[in-house]
């Protein structure tokens, strides 16, 4: 996977960015607005066109303005919206910087995706087949693919390459490196594109607690527990000391990138938790830090 330059700097550190995300329906829109609003951008999906200038106006006023925001656009949305939406965005263009970003996807995975998704085409209320809903989305998105900053091709792409692209390009961060914590269950395969593995199959498994083995790492209740286990503390301060001695010497091999993986058996609990734990850690000294649970989503 090529990497290519970020397109938000730092050069105007009160400059404000608007992402437009849009695309083929199927092509990793949701994915990517995911990616951004795990670098802290102001995330807003299927807003029509003639609410932009309302929704930056909104988010950037007061005194905790956003700086970052991102918008996803759709077929869902009138069609008219795509003939306004340039209009739109010149306008904004004067006062934001607008970043229009366009996921493609060819035809055949995308069939492939609703297949195996078993999700509805949003033009299929028009009483489309899937082919043709998928060519008469293509006719009406044409003028925006025209238009945009950039253009993703997600055909061979899984959701881990599609996050680690949308994060390399849109990071903001003083250091260059973005970090990618995901957890995951051993019985289902090692992410692979993982530069660290952590195994925390040796911790207390909430699993085996009735009430909790419905919840996942992400509930109080299950945190609670977690966090009363002198085990779970010894493991994570192991880790982040670990990785506060090593990853600065990725950083210093220019390094834009590095992926930390947590397994536990189910990838539901202790896994979650202590990738939670890992992010919310390393957000409190950088931005850049992006969380994935793959068997959550």
């Amino acid at each position: 996977m090529t990497h290519y330059e970020g397109l938000i700097n730092n050069d105007d550190p009160n400059a404000i960015h608007l992402v437009v995300l849009t695309g083929m329906s199927g092509g990793g829109k949701t994915v990517a607005l995911r990616a951004l609003e795990d670098l802290e951008f102001y995330c807003v999906d299927n807003l029509p066109s003639t609410l932009l200038p309302e929704l930056v106006e909104a988010a950037t006023g007061g005194y905790s303005g956003r700086r970052r925001i991102a918008v996803g656009v759709d077929v869902r949305s009138r069609d008219e919206d795509f003939q306004h939406m340039p209009q739109v965005l010149s306008t904004l263009a004067a006062t934001v910087q607008v970043h229009l970003i366009f996921l493609d996807c060819n035809d055949e995975v995308l069939i492939k995706r609703y297949s195996e998704t078993r999700r509805r085409h949003p033009l299929a209320s028009l009483g489309m087949s899937l082919a043709d809903a998928i060519a008469e989305e293509r006719r009406l998105l044409r003028p925006l693919m025209a238009i945009a900053e950039r253009v993703i091709d997600s055909s061979n792409l899984n959701v881990h390459q599609l996050r680690r692209l949308i994060a390399t390009g849109y990071a903001q961060t003083t250091s260059g490196l973005t970090l990618m914590f995901q957890s995951f269950a051993f019985r289902r395969g090692l992410p692979l594109d993982s530069d660290f593995v952590f195994d925390t199959r040796c911790l207390p498994n909430p699993h085996w607690e009735p009430t909790l083995r419905p919840l996942s790492g992400k509930d109080a209740l299950v945190r609670e527990f977690l966090e009363k286990q002198p085990m779970v503390s010894e493991y994570f301060a192991d880790t982040s000391r670990w990785l506060d001695a090593w990853l600065p010497r990725f950083e210093a091999d220019d390094r834009s990138y590095v992926t930390i993986s947590i397994g536990c058996t189910g990838g539901r609990h202790r896994s979650v938790y202590l990738v939670e734990k890992l992010a919310a850690h390393y957000r409190a000294s950088r931005e850049g830090v992006l969380t994935f649970h793959r068997e959550l989503e």
